[in-house]
């Protein structure tokens, strides 16, 4: 197409609705979206998403938040077709000339160009992120990349356009603002939780990242009113939550978490999202009743989308994993073996994990049999951007034991996966469910200590030693807790199977240390965990809490990280 009709097309669409007029409807469809109406907000979207870049952008971005949700092929393959248009809506309105680094080509694009940079910036890196979830091959891989790289330089030269004095502030300019803050932040953070071995390749690529510069912008987007605010506010909200548990040191930032929530709570009281993270807040503070009403509460507000519902679900298994009550944590796991399609490898092997918490001669839920669900988690192995998820290699890896004709017992399956999901940084400030872990944890090495010796005792010893460790440190007995990590530590030749024990007790025995002032032995410890221990199960994630530790530690490059790539 020329740039002459380019040029017509942008402006005929334009002359259709105002870049104002696009932006105040996409903030009402946006409302309806926070307030559970999800229909009716792509009913509202979904007649000018053809001829709108904001209402294409924001029509893709639900249903991709719905499919990434739902993971079915076909709403995946649905979702990046409709980013697709959404990019090539976008393309028209952009100006086809020089960077915006060049002076006279700055100062000639007008309101709706610059807007047009940002859309088509945030539709590529929609579109990468689908493209990791859909394909398999190295090609895709290679596409999503390029995809990464040119949404981050258009997010990098907006920026420092917006910073200067070439840019004149139009009537819309807060949008156009929320959106850089929303590139560049996100980058920002996402990639300063990489371990500085990665970062590095990813630096010399031209990429960075500054946590704190990240959670500013971030911040300063999700507090203005504009339409980037709410998705500002949502990846604030995974990391403060999440990110911070599952690849961090496990404080959380709930202060943080709260403060975020408190405006959106006030304006969208029935809102499933913000229930969701409303309830995750009161479990990171140990309030694990008032967590599962607000989980229960999210499931109530609608029925529109059940996938928010399996959110809440996988959240109240483990509510219930913390309170020790097995049958209702199995429920909960039962249910999303049935509705959700994110990991059944996963959802069964934490039924059968549950069941297997109970008495020999109790009752089992639904007549159904550890033994027979241990031995059906490999049939459920799925891959998503080309790999096994490392929880389902490690469900699969566990549930092997179950395979022969006279299987051998897991000792205490649960807790060693609510270890994988810093589970017990949960529990650390209710003394009394640490304590109910703890006898879980005694009566099962009183158990195996009973039983014959068999190849896997060493391990299931070990297994139990870090997780009663943990449960000490909660306790405040940090020399009792030093000593069972030092009993993994020093078990490292008999392990036979669990190889990621080791490295992982030595980052709980420098976390220990870290609370207790020791820094240097801590990082000393962080070093040998990352340097001497490769091939275990689930070891990026062991790696990224390392880092983590090392950036707390503020640790120097010296201290930090070799030079070898």
């Amino acid at each position: 197409m020329s740039n002459g009709k380019e040029a017509n097309v942008a402006e005929n669409s334009s002359s259709q609705m105002t870049l104002k007029e696009s932006l105040d409807e996409c903030m009402e469809a946006l409302d309806l979206f926070l307030n559970n109406h999800f229909s009716e907000s792509l009913e509202r979207l979904r007649p000018r998403a053809n001829e709108s870049m904001y209402h294409a952008l924001i029509y893709a971005t639900v249903l991709e938040m719905q499919a990434m949700m739902t993971f079915q092929h076909d709403d995946i393959s649905n979702a990046g077709n409709t980013m697709k248009s959404a990019q090539e809506v976008c393309q028209r309105f952009r100006r086809k000339s020089a960077s915006l680094a060049n002076k006279s080509a700055g100062e000639s694009l007008t309101e709706e160009q610059l807007h047009a940079e940002v859309c088509y910036a945030e539709c590529q890196l929609q579109r990468a992120a689908l493209t990791f979830l859909q394909d398999e091959n190295m090609v895709s891989f290679i596409k999503g990349g390029i995809k990464v790289r040119n949404s981050y330089l258009i997010y990098k030269e907006l920026h420092s356009f917006i910073k200067s004095h070439h840019c004149l502030k139009g009537p819309s300019h807060i949008h156009l603002e929320g959106g850089i803050s929303f590139g560049i932040g996100a980058f920002n953070l996402t990639l300063s939780l990489f371990p500085p071995r990665i970062l590095k390749v990813l630096e010399f690529a031209g990429f960075s990242g500054d946590k704190e510069y990240g959670l500013s912008l971030l911040h300063d987007g999700a507090t203005g009113m504009n339409l980037r605010s709410m998705l500002c506010a949502l990846l604030l909200l995974c990391y403060y939550t999440f990110l911070t548990f599952i690849l961090g040191t496990g404080e959380g930032e709930v202060v943080e978490a709260e403060r975020l929530l408190k405006p959106f709570r006030r304006r969208y009281p029935r809102g499933a999202i913000f229930l969701f993270f409303a309830g995750r807040t009161e479990e990171i503070k140990g309030n694990i009743d008032e967590a599962v009403a607000l989980f229960e509460d999210g499931c109530k507000a609608q029925q529109a989308w059940k996938q928010f519902h399996h959110m809440c679900y996988w959240e109240l298994m483990w509510c219930f994993t913390y309170k020790r009550a097995w049958k209702m944590a199995y429920f909960y796991a039962d249910l999303l073996s049935q509705e959700s399609r994110w990991s059944k490898a996963m959802y069964v092997y934490m039924k059968a994990a549950y069941l297997s918490m109970l008495p020999k001669d109790e009752a089992r839920p639904f007549g159904e049999d550890e033994v027979d669900l241990f031995r059906k988690v490999p049939t459920f192995k799925q891959k998503i951007a080309g790999k096994s998820p490392p929880t389902e290699k490690f469900a699969i890896r566990k549930a092997r034991r179950y395979k022969g004709p006279h299987p051998v017992r897991l000792p205490v399956p649960v807790m060693e996966m609510m270890y994988m999901w810093n589970g017990f940084s949960m529990i650390s400030k209710r003394p009394e469910l640490t304590e109910g872990m703890l006898q879980t944890l005694v009566e099962a090495e009183r158990t195996l200590l009973e039983s014959p010796e068999n190849e896997y005792s060493v391990d299931d010893r070990c297994v139990i030693h870090l997780l009663k460790g943990l449960c000490l440190k909660n306790q405040g007995l940090l020399q009792a807790a030093e000593e069972c990590f030092n009993k993994v530590y020093s078990s490292e030749k008999k392990i036979r199977f669990d190889h990621y024990l080791v490295p992982n007790s030595l980052v709980e025995l420098s976390m220990l240390y870290i609370d207790q002032g020791r820094r240097d032995e801590a990082i000393k410890l962080l070093h040998k965990a990352k340097q001497n221990y490769k091939d275990y199960s689930m070891e990026s994630r062991t790696q990224f809490r390392v880092h983590a530790a090392l950036a707390k530690l503020k640790a120097g490059p010296g201290e930090e990280e070799d030079t070898h790539l």
